[in-house]
């Protein structure tokens, strides 16, 4: 049965809102180390790709015990801790000691952190793609017009919402979100006040670090399989995320996450599959010739 124009609308927006979830949830994390720092943390790509393996693996070992979104919960929840501890390892041992250095050696840094990180995984699957089994049902759900909206797509777009939401009340309206955006203003004067700069900054990397490993279970749940190689594409989808929202802005990191995400998905039904990619940066290329600051992000003054 052909889909009237109004389903493939319908079809292409959930796509674009689920895609968009992943976008945002990377997205995150890389607006709240550049805005904290000024730092663009190519890493995190591979941390999100190092939580969807941690999430299928540890699946994998409690499967026969708590199958289904029990288990799958506490696989997400194994993701995020391990990728928290890896993300705070990282900003101790390669970027704490280079916070005051030429900005230019952070990246350089950043760059050769995932490269270590993406390449270590390489070694242990031996380059092979895994494959992840929820025992879940794809296709049950609820029809709307002529398509049908899955029970796995609906929870995975509500957990994004809730994660979203609650990292916004988190930054706005405790202590701890308070001293990140005053670090983000002034380091020094931070210090003079008596915040503790590197344990925030080494929060601020924990928390980035497990929202890319929720989005990396959601991943393996949506997708049902896992890459040494997947962080690469989403980092740099979620940095043009970050861009497109204003990077060092959380509102802009969301906003830019499900804008990338819906631009693209109606491209694909607009374009064929293979120009996405050239779609989603030709917007961004647009975004930041009309607005370089991004979408809601304010534009800053270089002082010499």
């Amino acid at each position: 049965m052909a889909l009237s124009a109004w389903d493939v609308i319908l079809q292409q927006l959930v796509n674009g809102l689920i895609l968009g979830s992943f976008y945002a949830l990377v997205a995150l994390g890389y607006s709240m180390v550049y805005g904290i720092i000024k730092l663009l943390n190519f890493a995190h790509g591979d941390i999100y790709m190092t939580g969807a393996f941690v999430c299928l693996s540890v699946f994998g070992l409690l499967s026969g015990y708590m199958p289904g979104w029990s288990g799958v919960i506490v696989s997400t929840v194994a993701a995020m801790l391990a990728a928290g501890l890896l993300g705070w390892i990282v900003q101790r041992f390669a970027y704490r000691k280079l916070l005051n250095a030429p900005r230019l050696s952070l990246l350089i840094t950043a760059i050769g952190v995932s490269l270590t990180i993406s390449n270590t995984v390489m070694g242990i699957t031996n380059s092979q793609p895994m494959f992840f089994i929820s025992g879940l049902d794809n296709s049950a759900g609820f029809r709307l017009g002529g398509i049908t909206i899955t029970y796995i797509q609906i929870v995975l777009l509500v957990t994004s919402a809730v994660i979203m939401l609650a990292l916004t009340s988190f930054i706005s309206r405790t202590m701890t979100g308070k001293a990140m955006r005053a670090i983000a203003m002034d380091q020094d004067t931070c210090r003079l006040m008596g915040v503790n700069v590197f344990r925030v900054i080494g929060f601020t990397f924990v928390i980035g670090s497990a929202l890319a490993a929720v989005a990396g279970g959601m991943a393996c749940v949506y997708y049902g399989n896992v890459q040494y190689n997947m962080g690469f594409t989403i980092g740099i989808k979620a940095f043009t995320a970050a861009v497109i929202g204003g990077i060092g802005s959380i509102p802009g990191a969301m906003l830019g996450g499900l804008l990338l995400g819906l631009l693209e998905a109606f491209g694909t039904q607009v374009f064929r599959s293979e120009w996405k990619d050239v779609f989603a940066f030709v917007i961004l290329i647009l975004i930041l010739i009309l607005r370089p600051s991004g979408l809601l992000g304010k534009s800053e003054v270089e002082r010499m």
